[in-house]
């Protein structure tokens, strides 16, 4: 049985109709109306080898940040309802990402339990129109709805289209080692039994 989940997200602020599926890579379609949170969804799903459809309508006439962050709720609920139980995952995801000069490095682990270790002092405010510290918005309401523990490092870079690329891609691949299946094992990865 594969895992995935489709979420649907109606407020009188945004409209978002999200599709992930964890054990299959290459279909990416990603509909913001924030071209350059389309591309950082995009490399996300390539990265983590997921399929991914984002669909988003947001009151952008204000501003982009709650179409930013229900994107990131609303993602953080599929990858906890496609992962169910979490029986036979790695659980735990770590990785690198060079992108000329930009390094980040990006570790979680599927805990069930939300927490933000959010360190990027990005020398820019805005990349692509838009607000870099909505990205913190982003990963905080995914870790809180999707249950994970993230930890998030900018190691270097000055370009900001670089460093939230970097971001984006460890992002990607730290998550998808979390969620392959550890071959030696097909419980849940905890002392406790449960990861919740």
């Amino acid at each position: 049985m594969q895992r995935q989940a489709t979420i649907e997200r109606v407020t009188k602020e945004t409209s978002i109709s999200l599709d992930l599926l964890l054990d299959q890579a290459g279909t990416v379609r990603v509909e913001t109306a924030v071209p350059f949170l389309d591309h950082m969804l995009t490399a996300l799903a390539c990265h983590g080898r997921f399929s991914l459809s984002v669909k988003a309508k947001g009151d952008l006439d204000v501003d982009a940040h709650h179409t930013v962050e229900d994107i990131g709720l609303v993602l953080g609920q599929a990858l906890r309802q496609a992962l169910g139980e979490k029986r036979g995952i790695q659980r735990y995801g770590c990785a690198f990402v060079p992108m000329d000069e930009a390094l980040a490095r990006v570790v979680v682990d599927l805990s069930g339990r939300p927490f933000l270790g959010y360190r990027v002092a990005a020398s820019v405010r805005q990349v692509g129109g838009l607000e870099v510290r909505l990205f913190r918005e982003f990963f905080q309401a995914l870790v809180n709805t999707g249950g994970l523990s993230l930890h998030i490092d900018l190691l270097a870079g000055d370009e900001g289209h670089h460093i939230f690329e970097a971001i984006f891609k460890a992002f990607g691949r730290a998550l998808g080692q979390a969620v392959q299946f550890d071959p030696c094992s097909t419980g849940v990865p905890s002392t406790k039994g449960v990861l919740e």
